[in-house]
């Protein structure tokens, strides 16, 4: 996983501590890329020898002020340093590389689809990019680099997973918060989805395994990515959480019912980037906890209706036993979504922003050429 900018270098910090807190061997590399050196002092998780400082000789490690067009500039300069880093990463014990990028910003916006386009040239390995849209009330500078950055990063990746801050900015809620939930959120989805297949020896493994190569096969077809989730407690023995499942009566009609409307609930629920579900390419459903919980046939169920509702014949199926968890936890992928309102109206408000841009500097040429004019007209430039 490789954070390039503020935004991308936080989730992937947070993914790496949820990684450990969870013992998990979803991350074998973490890399965090920035022009900010205030932003990489920011990252606890990710090794210091794998925060690559790029753009110094133009910055100064100051950033580039949102300036995406920048932002790719540094990249394409500096993209031996971050190559540097990932010299050392057993390359071979990686199945896909994904860059994490805020698409509002500079340096992510500017600089994410650089190194996807690098990384595809030199390995294998899909390249997958998870890219964050700004909030509407971010600024038109903001909704004008995203929209860019959007059309660029989505060529260069074999797939790119979108998350959407517009539908999960909680009124009230300050900047901070907003952040710090929006990347929980999105690290819970990724872990669940990414972490299946991964058993230690002697580990539970599942009814119907799903791993690495079903996930590269649903992302597959490239384009435009979501992910829904959805998550129920189960009674611990000792009374513990309330919930719909309990341990005390393990009915299998009721646990095959609970299974399916948990399936519904993720995939009709906050998706991370909203879309209707009809027109879906391909889609791949994981259902994680407890094994005891894992009914088989509420997941073909639930796989099942996914077809109905997508019109695919591609949703592909399974679990993932976790013995120690206290929850089922169900993540629905859908790869290949094409009607999708928020990226048609991304496009359409960064127009009008370049507009807006266009006449405004217009205006502010003419304003200067006034004020120049107001001045003695017996003045010469000096160069």
């Amino acid at each position: 996983m490789i954070g390039f900018g503020q935004a991308g270098g936080k989730v992937v910090d947070r993914f790496v501590e949820f990684d450990r807190q969870t013992r998990g061997k979803t991350v074998r590399a973490a890399i965090a890329v920035n022009t900010a050196t205030a932003d990489l002092r920011g990252l606890q998780h990710i090794p210091k020898d794998k925060q690559v400082l790029v753009g110094q000789t133009r910055v100064k490690g100051h950033g580039v002020g949102a300036d995406n067009e920048l932002g790719a500039e540094v990249a394409e300069e500096d993209v031996e340093e971050i190559q540097a880093a990932l010299d050392d990463v057993p390359v071979h014990e990686v199945d896909a590389f994904m860059i994490v990028a805020g698409l509002g910003g500079g340096t992510g916006s500017g600089g994410a689809p650089v190194l996807a386009k690098h990384l595809k040239r030199l390995y294998e390995e899909p390249v997958y990019g998870l890219g964050i849209l700004p909030g509407s009330d971010e600024g038109g500078l903001y909704t004008l680099n995203a929209a860019r950055s959007f059309q660029t990063f989505v060529r260069e990746v074999d797939n790119l997973i979108v998350f959407d801050n517009e539908s999960w900015r909680h009124t009230g809620e300050s900047l901070g918060e907003g952040y710090a939930d929006i990347n929980e959120e999105l690290v819970r989805r990724l872990a669940v989805l990414f972490g299946a297949g991964e058993v230690d020896e002697g580990g539970a493994v599942g009814e119907s395994v799903v791993d690495a190569s079903e996930i590269i096969n649903t992302l597959g077809s490239g384009g435009v990515s979501t992910i829904g989730y959805a998550i129920d407690h189960v009674e611990c023995e000792k009374g513990g959480l309330f919930s719909r499942f309990s341990t005390k009566e393990l009915d299998e009609t009721d646990t095959t019912n609970r299974i399916t409307s948990l399936v519904r609930k993720a995939a009709l629920g906050r998706l991370t980037l909203p879309c209707e579900l009809n027109g879906v390419e391909r889609g791949l459903l994981v259902v994680a906890g407890p094994p005891d919980y894992l009914n088989r046939k509420g997941i073909e169920h639930g796989r099942r209706w996914l077809e109905e509702q997508t019109g695919s014949m591609e949703i592909r199926g399974g679990d993932y036993p976790l013995p120690d968890e206290h929850s089922v936890a169900c993540v629905v992928l859908l790869s290949g979504v094409t009607d999708v309102p928020r990226i048609k109206g991304l496009q359409q408000v960064a127009i009008e922003a370049m507009e807006n841009l266009e006449e405004i500097r217009s205006q502010s040429d003419a304003n200067l050429e006034a004020l120049l004019d107001d001045g003695d007209e017996e003045l010469t430039p000096l160069f």
